[in-house]
Formats: C-alpha cells, sequence, structure tokens
C-alpha cells in the first residue's frame, strides 16, 4: 500500500475481517468506498486490487473500507449478500453526511448490486453510487453471443465461470437475484457507472444493466470500449488509465 496510505483491520459483526485504508495524511477526512473484490467468488483478494485501492486513497483522497467475504463452496450467495448489505447499511449509518460510493469488480461488482438490491428490499437507502467493473450478472452464462465471445476472451471461459456460480448459488439456484442480480429489481436503486469491453465474455451482462436501470429511471453511464478484455479498469494501459480517471471524476462528484 505504500507508507502514504495508513491501514487498520477490524472485524464485521459476521466475524469478517475488514480493512480500513485512507492517506496517512489526512486519515480521518473525506468520503468512502466499499471495495468489493473480485476473483469469482472463489478466489480471495490479491495485490492487484489493493494497488487499485492504494490508487483511490491516494487520487481520490477517500477512506476505503474493504472487507474480506468467505469464499465458496464454504460460503454462499444465501449469507454474502445479506452480510454485505447489512455492512453497508452500517457503514452509510456511521458516514454521517460524507459520501459512500460502492465500488466492485468482476464478482465484487455483482455483489455490490446484489446488496444495494437487497439494502432497497429491507427498507434502507442506497449508496451515493454504484461503480461496477467488468460485472458478471447472470450465473448461468447461457447467451449463445457469450460462446463466441469466449473466443476471443484472453482470461475467461465459460465452464470455469458457471462452476464458480453453481458453488456460490448453493441451494438457491442460479436464477436467484442474489446469485445473478440482473434478474433482480432495480427500481430506487443508486446511480451507477459500469465499465466493460467487448473481449470480455461477460460484456453482454453490463449491456443489459444498463437497458435495464435506464427503464427503471435509474441514471448510468456504460463505459464499453472496443477491445478491450475483463477488468481492464485496472489494468497499466492507457484505457485502464482512462477509466480510472472516469472514476475519480465520479468520487469527486459524489455521483455515478
Amino acid at each position: 500500500m505504500g507508507r502514504d496510505v495508513e491501514v487498520t483491520l477490524t472485524k464485521s459483526a459476521a466475524g469478517w475481517p475488514v480493512y480500513h485504508t485512507a492517506p496517512s495524511a489526512h486519515p480521518d477526512i473525506g468520503n468512502y468506498v466499499l471495495f468489493l473484490h473480485g476473483g469469482g467468488f472463489v478466489n480471495e483478494i490479491v495485490r492487484a486490487h489493493w494497488r487499485f485501492v492504494a490508487y483511490l486513497n491516494r487520487h481520490a483522497g477517500i477512506r476505503c473500507v474493504v472487507p474480506i467475504f468467505p469464499l465458496a463452496p464454504g460460503a454462499t450467495a444465501k449469507d454474502i449478500v445479506p452480510t454485505t448489505g447489512e455492512l453497508l447499511r452500517k457503514l452509510l449509518e456511521d458516514a454521517g453526511s460524507a459520501k459512500v460510493t460502492v465500488i466492485g469488480n468482476s464478482a465484487g461488482a455483482n455483489l455490490g448490486l446484489a446488496a444495494a438490491q437487497w439494502l432497497r428490499d429491507a427498507g434502507y437507502r442506497q449508496p451515493d453510487g454504484l461503480v461496477l467493473i467488468s460485472p458478471g450478472l447472470e450465473a448461468s452464462v447461457s447467451r449463445a453471443e457469450q460462446i463466441e465471445i469466449a473466443a476471443r476472451d484472453p482470461l475467461q471461459d465459460i465452464p470455469g465461470i458457471v462452476e464458480a456460480g453453481r458453488m456460490y448459488a448453493g441451494d438457491l439456484g442460479l436464477a436467484h437475484p442474489y446469485v445473478s442480480p440482473l434478474n433482480g429489481d432495480f427500481h430506487g436503486l443508486a446511480p451507477m457507472t459500469v465499465f466493460s469491453g467487448t473481449h470480455d465474455l461477460l460484456y453482454p451482462d453490463s449491456v443489459d444493466l444498463a437497458a435495464k436501470a435506464r427503464a427503471a429511471g435509474v441514471p448510468v453511464e456504460l463505459h464499453l470500449r472496443q477491445g478491450q478484455p475483463h477488468n481492464y479498469a485496472g489494468m497499466p494501459t492507457p484505457e485502464g488509465r482512462q477509466a480510472r480517471a472516469i472514476i475519480l471524476r465520479v468520487l469527486a462528484q459524489g455521483l455515478a
């Protein structure tokens, strides 16, 4: 993380490790990001995720909350989504007048959207924005077009994604909105900024997400980049740097 980022470790009410990171010079000042890491719900947080968190601390001047949720198959969506929703509810309560934005990549974007739907259904207020990076939102990955896209996806293939989704679903089934939040209700959700690339076999989910959000009256920006792979927004490329600049703008405005 570097010496200019302060890191503390707490535990959630459910016993999850929760890291809090902030600029060392001003650890108690700024808005919040709840960062939900990717990894298909079966892989732990990795160095690239921490680099992205540190980038947000340094360049956006914000505080990040990073829960380390348990992995499938030992934990499933039935427990992870409500627990994440409750953690987000508590952060919104504790934040006071500070803004709270949820940022998730890949599986973390799935979880962020599902947690926002849980908040809405439970009668709690929404975060100030959702930033969804390369979200996979429909766990069956069953579209005919995705087979064709998979042939040019350099990072993913369908069988592994489906198996990870099956383990994460547990006894809920792949179609349940906790597992496939694209199937959930979009009314009343926070404004969204979405990043995906046409070399990501999951990108049709982002296209449908934007259409469903707009139909429900939810403001949404979809940044779909030609020829870009899964999670391009976090990569050390010109396209990645452009995406991160947009994310900084979103955090500065408090809107997605």
